[in-house]
């Protein structure tokens, strides 16, 4: 049985709705195709291939959910305030916000959940809250995935929004700009366990992975 909130949208009997795979997020940027390939990518690469037969749950799935149509899991789920579908074959998709809390998700059931390009996004007060949350949708040796921008990459971002290469909608959107050990602790105080992290697109994008 699908657990709620997913079963209404697997109820619905909607069509899926054909999407304009070149809006990868809010806003638009020449690169931001490539960027979402290049962190579908890297996740892919973190969550290796012994979980592919569990649950995978990515938040801030955006507006279309590219990193999930482009890895295999036995089962996917996505959650976005800005989807443009509920429905899209293969994969359950719910529209709502995840930091505010309002969506209740079903508690030890995903192996893995990725955030991608989306803790920035995330109010200080609200990363603690957010962190235990998804520790507690995790079942056990489940993985947390995290990719953000490294520290020193914010005024190029803002710069390369300026320009029209990323999305200026979701740049301006940036919280904070956090540094890799100060997440690395904040995942630690927050009940995960080895906690590595890294670096890649030549150092601009930071990687973690957590256990709990």
């Amino acid at each position: 049985m699908v657990p709620k909130p997913f079963g209404i949208f697997l109820n619905t009997g909607l069509q899926t709705k054909l999407i304009n795979m070149s809006n990868f997020t809010r806003g638009s940027g020449l690169l931001e195709g490539f960027l979402a390939k290049k962190r579908a990518s890297k996740a892919n690469e973190l969550i290796g291939s012994n979980t592919r037969e569990g649950k995978i749950l990515d938040i801030g799935c955006g507006s279309v959910p590219y990193f999930l149509e482009n890895t295999k899991f036995r089962e996917k789920f996505g959650i976005d305030p800005s989807l443009e579908s509920a429905n899209i074959k293969g994969i359950k998709l719910i529209k709502g916000d995840f930091v505010k809390g309002s969506i209740d998700l079903p508690k030890n059931y995903f192996d893995i959940v990725t955030m991608l390009a989306v803790f920035e996004h995330i109010d200080n007060e609200n990363l603690d809250p957010v962190l235990k949350n998804i520790l507690s949708l995790l079942t056990s040796n489940g993985k947390l995935i995290i990719t953000t921008p490294a520290p020193w990459a914010d005024k190029l971002l803002h710069v390369m929004a300026y320009v029209g290469l990323i999305s200026k909608e979701e740049i301006h959107e940036h919280k904070h700009n956090h540094k890799r050990k100060s997440i690395e602790e904040m995942l630690r105080q927050n009940g995960f366990r080895n906690v590595k992290s890294g670096f890649f697109e030549l150092g601009l994008n930071m990687w973690f992975i957590a256990i709990k």
